[in-house]
């Protein structure tokens, strides 16, 4: 079954992307951060009752990384836009994912493996990033903390990334030697 409760979160945090995006162009900065959280709440729920119920699905395993990338990717870019966060921020982050999306069918066609479960950094930076939203919908003119927040997501969002390279560069040379004929 492909629409389940668990599922049902996801697809609603796909569905409030664009409310936050409407509300950050807006300006509405309380209303966005409300959704905001909402939305982040989705993303707990959904994964602590796919396992609770044991109602994970192949579906809700692949949507629910791409809702939390889109929901983060667009309320970065928006924050860039409306210049709450230095533009460079979504650029860098949006990128950073757009890299690992390529990387992750190169090693799929090369190996038939699709990514890898999120490191300990990656999900460091993704709770850093989120953060930083909040941050910049909280903070009407930066500053030192906001300052702070947006260079060590940056820091960690490249040092993430050159991780998840790594990682694949090193899986698929070893599966490429482990194929190869002797």
């Amino acid at each position: 079954m492909i629409i389940n409760l668990p599922n049902g979160l996801t697809i609603l945090r796909l569905v409030l992307t664009p409310v936050i995006v409407l509300l950050l162009l807006r300006e509405d900065f309380s209303w966005a951060f409300l959704v905001f959280l909402v939305a982040g709440i989705t993303d707990g729920l959904d994964g602590f009752l796919a396992r609770s119920l044991r109602g994970g699905t192949e579906f809700g395993r692949m949507l629910d990384p791409v809702a939390d990338k889109i929901l983060l990717g667009a309320s970065l870019f928006t924050l860039g836009v409306v210049e709450r966060l230095p533009f460079w921020l979504p650029v860098i982050a949006i990128g950073r994912d757009l890299l690992l999306m390529v990387g992750s069918c190169i090693l799929y066609a090369a190996s038939g493996r699709l990514g890898y479960p999120p490191s300990a950094i990656g999900k460091l930076t993704t709770g850093l990033q989120i953060l930083t939203v909040l941050a910049a919908m909280t903070v009407s003119e930066g500053g030192a903390p906001l300052d702070a927040l947006v260079w060590a997501a940056v820091i960690l969002t490249v040092l993430s990334g050159l991780d998840y390279i790594y990682r694949g560069i090193v899986d698929l040379i070893s599966r490429l030697q482990n194929t190869s004929p002797a």
